[in-house]
């Protein structure tokens, strides 16, 4: 039985650009700053590093490290840059809440 990285075999996984979405999105429901800014570095490092995408993204990489920080506070034009470099996009839709 072939002992694998969980972090590597989520990298991989993260490199289809549907799971990719579905990742993200959950770590959005679950709400929590950290785990989002978690999220995007995980698909960022799965769809080339953070040196390709800061460059994609026309953003500094040390800046792109720094806002993707358990600390970082990213502007929201940053984050859509980002998710374009990702070859994703920000939707929004109604929440559905049981009658």
């Amino acid at each position: 039985m072939k002992n694998t990285d969980y972090q590597e075999d989520l990298i991989e996984w993260l490199k289809n650009p549907k799971h990719a979405a579905g990742y993200l999105n959950e770590a959005i429901e679950e709400g929590e700053k950290e785990l989002i800014l978690l999220a995007l570095r995980n698909v960022a490092e799965a769809q080339g590093g953070m040196s390709n995408i800061a460059e994609k993204a026309s953003l500094n990489r040390e800046n792109l490290y720094r806002m993707l920080s358990k600390r970082g506070n990213p502007q929201m034009e940053s984050i859509i840059k980002l998710l374009h470099a990702l070859g994703l996009k920000l939707t929004i839709e109604p929440e559905l809440k049981a009658a």
